[in-house]
């Protein structure tokens, strides 16, 4: 058995080297790659998908996974080999249902489409991208099909991202979470809003860039092990446990954009630093769900980057920094700005009250595009509306509206939105268990420090990598099921204070 093992992980690190030399050309595309490489880089990128997902459905990984069965089912559930094998086999066995022929399809489209986006979103040119999002509807319904039996088109494509979770799920969740949500939103729009000029300066970038780099070297973001670029849209993006790397972007008019952005990237970058090394070039060695993934982000910009105790250790160091944007601003003043409520228009610059709105307007939008109750001809009128419904606001154009989040231009149509909503959720579930085992977490906070926190998530979250599911991994960690009550609670504490509910 141990032969066959080590059989098995051989290939598997084959499997993982193509996927992650793909992953280095997405990464350069997206941030260095000139604009005129893109036809041939979706064909690179399109070759090495399609030889990845062949040499990972090879009958020969199948017969191996055979083998082990008796082997894995000799193990405790959650030891290192069952939690390989197990993990393995439920990706094979998906994996063999989808064609190589259509993987190199899609992953080609895709780096086309993307490209395109990068042009087209600054020119507010829909139409340019319309034909193209019509293709990505098609892989995106054909991809699905490919897993017959759904209760909902978008099943398969939600398992994907959130494994265990179908439509059905996420529609629940969010209707508890819009329940609780919109009377919140109310009783703090209803109110004047706070004044957050004074994040909308000057502020020179690589001032900003070395600021927040210092800010995450405190967090433990491993830059011996990492690196910080420039995108269009804010990723991270691994090649290996020892090369886990995140982007940014700076507004040099908006203090707030680049640095959230960068506290945000490294969150998910921790949790892949944090990853058992052992689990290195196997299906373990990731995050287990876009939606724990998203947990660990959020953490890190809002539960701590947002917080009061957090700036009052760090905002005399930015005053520092920044001496005649923020001398004569209050520490109070400028926690207020940076938690603005808003009925707004970007999701990405939506406070933490409002934010999941724009995910729930995403999820039923894509939603009603796999379904084909909704054209993409008419996605932009359909986005307005939904606006303007849910949030009381209307974008200008689309720039702001249905070309927005790369998403859709740069991957599938469906499964990509639910994870930050649930990673929301799953941040509030998380940080009270941390701190019914360490009540000293806020007061550490408001000191600089962070071990306490980081060491938790390490050895309670990361560490354990994708094996095993979201559900378990919540189990485990928190003795119960998802559920909303422990995030409801963090924002109504924060925000009836802010705004004196």
């Amino acid at each position: 058995m141990n032969a066959k093992l080590q059989e098995l992980k051989a290939r598997l690190a084959e499997v993982d080297d193509l996927n992650h030399a793909n992953a280095v050309l997405g990464w350069d595309q997206q941030t260095y790659m000139p604009p005129g490489g893109a036809p041939a880089r979706g064909r690179q990128m399109s070759t090495l998908a399609r030889l990845a997902h062949e040499k990972f459905t090879d009958a020969a990984v199948g017969r191996l996974l055979d083998d082990l069965r008796s082997y894995e089912e000799s193990l405790p559930y959650d030891s290192d080999d069952a939690g390989l094998i197990r993990v393995t086999r439920r990706e094979y066995e998906r994996s063999t249902k989808v064609p190589a022929a259509f993987v190199g399809e899609l992953n080609e489209h895709s780096a086309l489409s993307y490209q395109a986006w990068t042009e087209a979103r600054p020119a507010n040119d829909f139409n340019r991208m319309r034909p193209l999002l019509e293709k990505t509807l098609d892989l995106s319904r054909r991809l699905a099909n490919y897993f017959p039996g759904y209760d909902h088109i978008a099943d398969p494509l939600i398992d994907f991202a959130d494994y265990g979770m179908k439509a059905a799920d996420v529609r629940r969740v969010f209707g508890d979470l819009r329940a609780a949500l919109v009377p919140l939103v109310q009783a703090i729009t209803s109110q004047p809003p706070a004044n957050d000029d004074c994040l909308k300066q000057h502020f020179p970038e690589d001032q900003q860039r070395a600021f927040g780099e210092t800010v995450i070297k405190a967090y433990g973001y491993d830059f011996n092990r990492g690196r910080q670029d420039k995108t269009h849209h804010p990723f991270m993006t691994k090649f290996s446990l020892g090369d886990v790397r995140i982007t940014t972007r700076f507004n040099e008019h908006d203090l707030g954009d680049g640095l959230f952005s960068t506290l945000h990237e490294s969150g998910h970058a921790m949790y892949e630093q944090g990853i058992n090394m052992d689990y290195e070039a196997t299906p373990l060695a990731g995050g287990t769900s876009a939606g724990v993934h998203e947990s660990q982000s959020r953490t890190w910009e809002n539960i701590v980057g947002r917080s009061r105790g957090f700036w009052e250790h760090f905002y005399p160091r930015l005053q520092e920094v920044f001496p005649d944007q923020l001398n004569n601003v209050s520490l109070d003043t400028f926690y207020r700005a940076i938690n603005k409520v808003q009925r707004s228009l970007i999701r990405v610059d939506a406070d933490e009250v409002t934010y999941n709105l724009h995910v729930m307007i995403r999820f039923e939008l894509e939603l009603q595009l796999l379904e084909g109750t909704l054209e993409i001809r008419d996605l932009p009128e359909a986005w307005h509306a939904r606006y303007q419904s849910d949030l009381g606001v209307t974008a200008p154009d689309d720039r702001d509206g249905a070309l927005q989040d790369v998403h859709w231009y740069g991957g599938i149509v469906g499964g990509a939105f639910q994870g930050y909503t649930l990673g929301n959720i799953m941040s509030g579930l998380f940080y009270n268990a941390a701190l019914q085992a360490h009540p000293t977490i806020p007061a550490e906070i408001g000191q600089g420090k962070f071990d306490t926190l980081h060491g938790w998530l390490k050895q309670n979250v990361y560490q354990h990598g994708a094996k095993f599911t979201a559900s378990e991994l919540i189990e485990r960690v928190t003795g119960g099921p998802l559920r909303i009550e422990p995030y409801i609670t963090y924002l109504k504490t924060k925000y009836g204070e802010l705004y004196s509910l």
